[in-house]
């Protein structure tokens, strides 16, 4: 068994450091082939621009300074949206598995609000808030919450029906049956909703910038439109691309530690 074992995590290995060299190459051949096209005006460069011109775009405003203020506000407001839509969305799945007539009360009204358009509802935020963090927060709320709702609230009426009655049976009272098996069983489908949470945070931030920011990243997009500067939209999409990797790579080491030693892989 420890030989069969010892051979399969070497193949494991072998295909995960595969997978890691073939990710990288498609990449940098992506990145050389625009990088040529740009160069050899094969493609537009004052549309498309060019990998090198973006990374000097990139450098000079980090070096001055000038993008650091606008990647912090958007930072900032796709962190307070996405943590607060996931926390309002979770604790309103759970008032609707708690109490079953909130769920039949509800349930049509959820259904339409996820089928709306979500971020038109911005121009209303943006009066009702006034222009700033707050509104942008709420459009990105707008954007994560009812989605976190229906997923996390179907997941929870899913748990095996005779799984509950067991521990029931053991005596487990209500609050007991959700801490200890609803809740945990799950959290594939919680950190499922974060990953897509991620996501759906930064459209609803940068929206809500391109509505009425003069400071984030969604602002620089529409600045550089405005002024025809691609290269400054270009690089501005980069460096979202970045950070919204970075987010999705910490909710994953988040799934590995909640998940570790009885995840099915």
């Amino acid at each position: 068994m420890g030989a069969l074992h010892a051979s399969y995590r070497s193949r494991m290995h072998k295909m995960s450091a595969a997978v890691a060299v073939t990710q990288i190459a498609l990449l940098v051949l992506f990145v050389g082939l625009w990088e040529a096209a740009g160069r050899n005006k094969w493609i537009d460069p004052l549309l498309f621009s060019y990998p090198s011109k973006m990374a000097d775009q990139l450098w000079r405003t980090m070096t001055d300074g000038s993008i650091w203020p606008h990647v912090g506000m958007t930072v900032g407001e796709t962190v307070a949206g996405f943590a607060l839509g996931m926390l309002l969305g979770t604790s309103m799945a759970a008032a609707l598995w708690w109490f079953p007539f909130l769920s039949r009360v509800f349930d049509p009204y959820l259904v339409v609000l996820n089928s709306m358009p979500k971020v038109a509802l911005g121009p209303i935020f943006i009066v009702a808030l006034g222009p700033g963090f707050i509104s942008i927060v709420a459009v990105t709320m707008s954007v994560t919450v009812i989605i976190t709702t229906l997923n996390i609230y179907n997941r929870f009426r899913e748990i095996d029906a005779g799984f509950i009655k067991v521990v029931r049976l053991f005596g487990a009272s209500r609050g007991q049956l959700f801490r200890l098996v609803i809740l945990p069983a799950s959290f594939p489908v919680i950190i499922s909703t974060l990953k897509v949470n991620v996501g759906l945070a930064w459209v609803g931030v940068i929206v809500g910038e391109f509505l009425v920011a003069k400071l984030g990243l969604g602002y620089l997009i529409i600045y550089g439109f405005q002024v025809f500067n691609f290269t400054l939209v270009l690089s501005s999409l980069v460096v979202i691309a970045a950070v919204a990797t970075v987010m999705y790579q910490l909710v994953a080491m988040l799934e590995r530690k909640l998940t570790a030693g009885w995840r099915e892989r």
